[in-house]
């Protein structure tokens, strides 16, 4: 399977969340603060380490046209990186872009 398939089989979940590190040891404080943000919100979502597959971590820049991680997706549809995350989640959108991929608690 190709760089691009890979990509797009993850994005077959409703919310994904590329990152560096996982949920529980992020490598970085700005994927630590998106996951603590989704975790806040009560997020049903898959997270990819992209320490794991580098040519991932290299094309999924070009792929979203967003040169920075960590990368949130929702219904397949780049949603950005921590800053945005961090703005949604603090004006409550996030929480409603959640619910309405039925990825919310």
């Amino acid at each position: 399977m190709d760089v691009v398939d890979r990509i797009k089989q993850h994005l077959a979940s409703p919310v994904v969340l590329f990152m560096k590190g996982t949920p529980d040891f992020p490598q970085c404080g700005f994927s630590a603060q998106v996951a603590a943000a989704l975790r806040a919100a009560g997020a049903k979502y898959e997270a990819v380490n992209i320490f794991e597959d580098p040519e991932l971590r290299d094309e999924l820049k070009r792929y979203s046209n967003w040169p920075t991680y960590p990368q949130l997706y929702v219904n397949g549809e780049l949603v950005g990186g921590c800053d945005i995350v961090l703005d949604l989640y603090k004006s409550g959108e996030l929480a409603t872009m959640l619910a309405a991929a039925g990825k919310a608690a």
